[in-house]
């Protein structure tokens, strides 16, 4: 771990912005995304760049901004690495979203986040917030491979209720579904009946497969070596260095998601998703002495 003085905090404008205020992560997730090289790390992935100044950062940031907005934050590093219990960042991020009158819309695999699940109900209640889980296989012992050092699928569902249980909506991200690894019917039947249960929101869904670049491939494949001997060949035999890679499975994958999600009312493109998550209810403008003035014919 590291710390750095960052010269932003928000990317994005209009409907919504997002902030990342650890870079890398510790989850040692064998698929993940944000090791590509395009992204430019400059750092061991592991070894956490800190933006100690996120906090002053976000604040100046949101007192500028001539309208509210939703604030993202996890699509690129987990807000709850372990880090968070002692630093603490995340959470003074939230509270300046609260003091501002902001909605917030955050993205984790960790059940630290209850640790804030007051502010984040608080949060709620004064404007909007989303909480955001990634899902990807049922099996506890899978997951124990594919997600090493993160609490597991079940734990995450039990979040996910929780927050519902306080009325805080919520959205769960099926990504990536693995070509011979997680790409089951029974699988998907699983987690799809734990967020109809549960009553999600939405579900973020790209397709049956996964995606990978340069970086993220040799990370994936060197763990496919380690748990799963002969996999890669395999993979490479039948997608070269595609970037997409789909499920043989995918169509029937699909159809089994888009029924289940059709038949309970869940969002399942991710346009409608993306739209829900960006979108901030406007207050009720409170009435005031002015106006108060103009309706009593003064």
């Amino acid at each position: 771990m590291h710390f750095v003085d960052a010269k932003g905090i928000l990317t994005g404008s209009g409907g919504s912005s997002g902030m990342n205020i650890y870079r890398g992560c510790l989850h040692g997730c064998i698929y993940c995304d944000s090791r590509s090289r395009c992204y430019g790390f400059s750092h061991p992935f592991e070894d956490i760049e800190v933006k100690r100044n996120a906090p002053e950062l976000l604040e100046k940031a949101l007192r500028a901004k001539r309208q509210r907005c939703m604030i993202g934050t996890g699509s690129m590093s987990d807000p709850y690495l372990p880090c968070e219990e002692q630093l603490g960042l995340t959470r003074k991020c939230l509270e300046i979203i609260l003091r501002y009158g902001f909605g917030a819309a955050v993205l984790t695999k960790s059940d630290r986040i209850l640790r804030d699940i007051d502010l984040l109900d608080e949060i709620n209640r004064s404007s909007k917030c989303v909480v955001q889980m990634t899902l990807t296989t049922y099996d506890d012992a899978l997951c124990k491979i594919l997600e090493p050092h993160v609490c597991n699928t079940k734990r995450r569902i039990q979040v996910l209720e929780q927050m519902g249980e306080r009325g805080i909506p919520t959205v769960v991200w099926l990504c990536p579904i693995l070509p011979y690894l997680n790409d089951t019917e029974e699988n998907l039947r699983a987690i799809l009946d734990e967020c109809v249960r549960i009553g999600v929101k939405g579900i973020v869904c790209f397709g049956m497969g996964l995606t990978l670049r340069e970086g993220s491939r040799e990370y994936f494949y060197a763990a496919l070596d380690r748990h799963f001997p002969g996999l890669k060949s395999r993979y490479i035999r039948q997608y070269g260095n595609a970037y997409e890679l789909p499920s043989p499975n995918s169509d029937a994958l699909m159809g089994l998601f888009h029924k289940t999600c059709g038949e309970n009312g869940i969002l399942s493109t991710p346009e409608d998703c993306f739209r829900y998550l960006g979108e901030l209810p406007k207050r009720e403008r409170q009435m005031s002495l002015f106006d108060e003035d103009a309706g009593s014919g003064l």
